[in-house]
């Protein structure tokens, strides 16, 4: 081996395979000469052809094989990190080996790529990478590929990452409802996502957000996966609950609602109450109630002088919206302090007394939710899950939306949200696992000759 071609097998960085010879191309595939001095045309392609040193493997098992080839196969290219701004294709013309351990026939294992994949591993994972922050098609345009190839690239990548995560067991489950955008040109607007409470990371992600949609989750599942389920955590939603109830296999898990939509639902009967006095009342009043929307939703130990002040004046106006406020306020402290279910149970009785008045419409129709939902509304106070890590979805699942403009395969947004909950760039811990991406395989992967 030469000096040039040492240098050159020392930059591609594969052990047990050397560069041969390179060239540069043209766009038309139209070999460049060299001359010195003059650096090649823009959009040439640096082709690097490389032979292998060592055995080779079987790309299934990875056992070693005989030297001789089975059968011999045309040279392939596959594209590659760029060296120097110059795309980068490697060439070689791989053989289909006989495995002695498998007994199959297939393509030897290649060091720098996956099976029927055209681009390196490397590449892959900065397109993954590039795709985790700005749509795929500005990454395409970035990179000079088409949309199709960075996306194939990106889920190979993702998918490769997520092989290497250890299965955890699920047993604290949450089941949330979320919407795909205005772009969404679909029949649904609304998919369902299931997430491990105990890591926060989204396991399963379904079409629609009725019984079916659960059920098709449930159908995933085995027998022992159901039985060591013992808490699901969901939003106000019937449907879902009824799913989880009809499953026989699922008797003994515990529902519980998160206190983001209990909380959710009583601010939706004190606006109500609001519009209802201020809103429908006249002129004068409407100028009065105008922009105290979110004043109204916000706890009063968060709330600043000027605004308890202004909050004290609305009360003025409309006694029944500050004893409203009050309930709220109680039913608050109570879904986040109550120590178990017995005190959950006192005050939820209080808090039905005096929102049971017919005359009330908003909060009649609380009301008769808050019974509806009693069961587990008292099971939150017992179990008390995590189920703040259902919510925490939202952000990371929003920017994803927005960044792809819709997306048609819900896979491909599953592997995307796990990996960026799997993966926050809070820590240099954080940095290292994001951008390593799954990129170092096992061994013999990295040996592979």
């Amino acid at each position: 081996m030469g000096q040039r071609a040492r240098i050159l097998t020392e930059i591609l960085g594969f052990r047990g395979w050397k560069v041969t010879d390179a060239f540069f191309e043209n766009a038309e595939g139209q070999l460049i000469l060299p001359l010195e001095g003059v650096r090649p045309w823009p959009g040439s392609v640096l082709v690097l052809c490389v032979e292998r040193r060592w055995a080779p493997r079987c790309s299934q098992c990875g056992a070693l094989c005989r030297p001789s080839a089975h059968k011999k196969l045309k040279r392939r290219r596959w594209a590659d990190l760029e060296w120097a701004g110059w795309p980068v294709r490697i060439q070689y013309a791989p053989i289909r080996v006989k495995c002695p351990h498998c007994g199959s026939c297939p393509v030897e294992m290649l060091a720098w790529a996956e099976p029927r994949q055209r681009q390196s591993r490397r590449l892959q994972q900065r397109l993954g990478l590039e795709a985790a922050s700005m749509p795929v098609l500005h990454v395409a345009v970035l990179h000079g590929l088409s949309w199709s190839t960075v996306r194939r690239a990106e889920l190979a990548a993702l998918a490769r990452w997520d092989a290497t995560q250890p299965v955890v067991p699920l047993r604290q489950a949450g089941i949330d409802e979320k919407w795909l955008g205005r772009r969404h040109k679909r029949d649904y607007k609304y998919v369902t996502l299931v997430s491990n409470l105990e890591t926060g990371v989204p396991v399963w992600l379904g079409r629609g957000r009725d019984e079916a949609t659960v059920a098709q989750w449930l159908a995933t599942l085995s027998a022992e996966q159901k039985a060591a389920i013992t808490l699901v955590a969901v939003d106000m939603h019937k449907p879902y609950l009824n799913a989880i109830r009809a499953d026989p296999a699922l008797a003994h898990v515990v529902v519980v609602h998160d206190p983001f939509h209990l909380m959710k639902r009583a601010g939706q009967a004190i606006d109500e109450l609001r519009r209802e006095y201020f809103f429908r009342g006249g002129a004068e009043l409407r100028a009065v109630g105008r922009g105290t929307r979110w004043l109204v939703l916000r706890a009063w130990e968060r709330c600043s002088d000027e605004q308890q002040a202004k909050l004290r004046e609305l009360f003025r106006y409309n006694p029944r919206l500050g004893r409203a406020y009050q309930v709220i306020e109680e039913y608050r402290e109570l879904v986040r302090h109550a120590p178990d279910g017995q005190a959950m149970d006192i005050g939820l009785k209080r808090i039905l007394r005096r929102t049971q008045e017919r005359a009330n419409c908003a909060l009649r129709s609380w009301h008769d939710s808050l019974r509806a939902h009693r069961n587990e509304i008292l099971a939150l106070a017992e179990h008390r899950p995590p189920a703040g890590r259902i919510e925490a979805l939202n952000n990371n699942w929003e920017t994803l939306i927005r960044q792809g403009r819709g997306y048609r395969n819900i896979d491909h947004v599953l592997l995307k949200l796990r990996f960026n909950t799997a993966n926050p760039i809070r820590t240099d811990r954080g940095a290292r696992r994001f951008l390593a991406l799954g990129l170092t395989p096992p061994l013999p992967l990295r040996n592979a000759a």
